[in-house]
């Protein structure tokens, strides 16, 4: 028996990726979180399996939902949002599946700051302008963040921001950013990327809080931030200029 972590993508059925989809067609359970992960994925599960919407589960009930599935030698498909690898709560699920000797796998899916910069068109690294990404976020209920890893630390790198789970503090951001990328830096506020009922709102650290007021964003929204959002006077990559001697291209 094996549970296996699945990164079901941005929201986007189509957006997991093939192995993800074959492990659902193989497990006899699969624990979902069905406040943001999209049902019809749930169709690739075979038929007759148990299907657990783990919204409402504290952290011992989901344990106990793994104890049941290798006691009846079922194996156990964990569906995630995104990708496993940040602000999934999957370390802990993983420690407690180490001490009582339960077998695991993880499978990556679409992160959704990919996602969101394929949405936009952009590429997130663009040369002389930044070279890279910061995922983070902010202090909140769930966890305080580390001391050091501050908007501030982050800005004076003049890296592409991504930030998460920090909608609610929009003013705060800009005001901690301003004095980095200066007023004019585009700022992209983007939430259910690659859903239906997808929001995009669109502008400068200048102007955001304006654009997005009444716009209803509340909840799971991504703000990007970053001078590789408007890009159009960078100079090109030299991976293709032809007086570039390189090994390998792209």
């Amino acid at each position: 028996m094996t549970v296996h972590f699945i990164g079901a993508g941005p929201g986007a059925v189509d957006l997991i990726t093939l192995r993800g989809r074959d492990l659902l067609q193989s497990c006899e359970v699969c624990l979902f979180a069905g406040s943001i992960v999209p049902p019809e994925l749930l169709a690739h599960c075979p038929p007759g399996a148990r299907l657990v919407d783990t919204a409402s589960l504290d952290l011992d009930q989901i344990e106990a939902e793994y104890v049941r599935a290798e006691a009846e030698g079922q194996d156990v498909a964990r569906l995630h949002s995104g990708d496993l690898s940040i602000y999934s709560a999957v370390a802990e699920q993983v420690r407690r599946l180490q001490r009582l000797g339960i077998a695991y796998t993880l499978t990556p899916g679409v992160p959704a700051f990919a996602a969101a910069a394929a949405r936009l068109g952009r590429e997130l690294t663009v040369p002389e302008v930044a070279q890279s990404v910061v995922l983070t976020r902010l202090s909140g209920r769930a966890s305080a963040m580390p001391p050091r890893e501050t908007l501030a630390a982050f800005a004076a790198t003049g890296a592409t921001l991504a930030i998460h789970l920090a909608i609610h503090r929009l003013a705060e951001i800009v005001a901690a950013l301003v004095p980095f990328y200066g007023a004019d830096c585009p700022v992209a506020v983007m939430v259910r990327v690659s859903w239906p009922d997808e929001q995009i709102v669109q502008g400068t650290l200048g102007n955001i809080c304006e654009k997005t007021a009444g716009s209803g964003i509340e909840r799971t929204a991504l703000i990007l931030v970053g001078r590789a959002l408007s890009p159009e006077d960078s100079r090109e990559s030299a991976l293709y200029d032809p007086n570039y001697t390189r090994r390998f291209r792209i």
